[in-house]
């Protein structure tokens, strides 16, 4: 069976959105677009007017590229003053009863109402394991037989506005929200190193007006924090340093300049037209300074907060978001946080840019979470995936055996 599955991140520099096909228990690219966002503030709706606009554009190029028309998406939400508590339930069945995802869903409400919310409401439960006949540590108990059925999980919470802002946009849009999530939650589900399934871990994401510190043990999402600079600090220092705009300090910032100096070049120049319409020359060498300086601040100021989040040793370090896809970062990361730190690449071919990992893994994690619950489908309808199963206007999608599969080959897995 072949799943299409589309995702939307709305962010304060470009609204993300990426359509994915599962098939064959693999993730597989299908379209994607980002597009340059206005009313967006640090990740929050400041004017949903400018919000709407550029939703609406990033939405219409993707269907546009696959020919038809998006209708259900899962939504991403901002991190600020989430939190995560851990939930319990257990039930007891009288006569033995075989587990499945209709027994599971049930537990975990359970788990939920076990402790009351004030002012916040759930974005999703995570859980951590399930016990069953005293077994521990089990990870997905469908079709095993019990009398005792227990679960662990965490709980995400977040303040109702983030959700409705969010919401209320994409359905302004004439868009259905078929789940949200935390990006934080989504940057965990599109790696896929190892030590994240047993090691207590920082997953650090450079965006455009922020930086998200989330702190992570087994892989589940137990605190984060947001810290207010990121990628947008650079260009305002590259655009003072050189009195360049700030489109044009981002070009040189993303094109030319390097994210450590060690390899920048001190022969190496480009020209462009400063504010004054002065022709400036602008050494790779000495721009590469200026960026290593602030990205050597933010990372300073991250390193700080994980020590903040947590007391214990940390085993791994995963940096994501668009900053961190500027060449030679690998170096600068190690450089201020240790050899535990490690850029994390996002394993789908056609989107390689780290500014799509929420996007890309939070359809990763709507997926697994809907398999747990035995309730794994399409969010498009019946005749859509036949209309996508075709070649269309030059564009190879989906066939019986998967034609951007046979191409490319699959470097994601479900």
């Amino acid at each position: 069976m072949k799943y299409v599955y589309t995702s939307v991140d709305i962010g304060s520099d470009t609204i993300k959105v990426v359509v994915c096909e599962l098939f064959n228990n693999k993730l597989n690219l299908l379209a994607a677009s980002s597009v340059k966002s206005n009313g967006i503030k640090k990740g929050l709706i400041t004017n949903g007017k400018e919000a709407s606009i550029s939703l609406k554009k990033a939405i219409s190029e993707v269907e546009d590229m696959l020919g038809i028309k998006i209708k259900n998406v899962i939504a991403t939400i901002p991190n600020y003053f989430s939190e995560f508590v851990m939930v319990k339930a257990e039930q007891h069945f009288e006569e033995e009863t075989e587990i499945t995802g209709e027994e599971i869903v049930s537990l975990l409400q359970l788990a939920m109402k076990s402790k009351k919310i004030e002012n916040r409401v759930m974005v999703t439960t995570i859980p951590i394991d399930f016990m069953v006949n005293r077994e521990e540590g089990i990870k997905d108990p469908k079709g095993m037989l019990a009398h005792d059925f227990a679960t662990r999980a965490v709980m995400v919470l977040t303040p109702k506005k983030n959700i409705m802002s969010v919401v209320t946009l994409l359905e302004d849009a004439g868009l259905e929200v078929a789940d949200v999530s935390l990006s934080s939650i989504g940057d965990m589900a599109s790696m896929k190193e190892d030590i994240t399934k047993s090691g207590v871990g920082a997953v650090i994401n450079i965006g455009h007006e922020t930086t998200t510190v989330s702190l992570f043990n087994k892989g589940i999402i137990v605190n984060n924090s947001v810290l207010g600079v990121g990628g947008k600090n650079i260009d305002n220092d590259i655009s003072y340093m050189y009195k360049v705009t700030p489109k044009e300090s981002k070009k040189i910032k993303e094109k030319f300049a390097l994210a450590h100096k060690k390899y920048a070049s001190k022969s190496d120049y480009i020209e462009v037209l400063n504010k004054d319409g002065e022709n400036i020359k602008i050494s790779q060498y000495e721009v590469s300074e200026v960026v290593m300086a602030r990205l050597e601040e933010i990372l300073i100021l991250a390193r700080k907060e994980i020590n903040t989040l947590t007391k214990r040793d940390i085993d791994y370090i995963l940096i994501t978001g668009g900053t961190s896809s500027m060449t030679n970062f690998s170096l600068i990361a190690e450089e201020i946080l240790g050899n535990k730190a490690k850029v994390s690449d996002i394993h789908l071919v056609g989107l390689r840019n780290n500014k799509y990992s929420a996007s890309v893994g939070n359809i990763a994690y709507y997926i697994s979470k809907m398999k747990l619950k035995g309730k794994i489908h399409s969010m498009l309808s019946k005749s859509d995936m036949e209309e996508i199963s075709s070649e269309k206007d030059g564009i190879f999608t989906v066939s019986e055996e998967s034609m951007l599969g046979k191409v490319f080959g699959y470097f994601f897995s479900e």
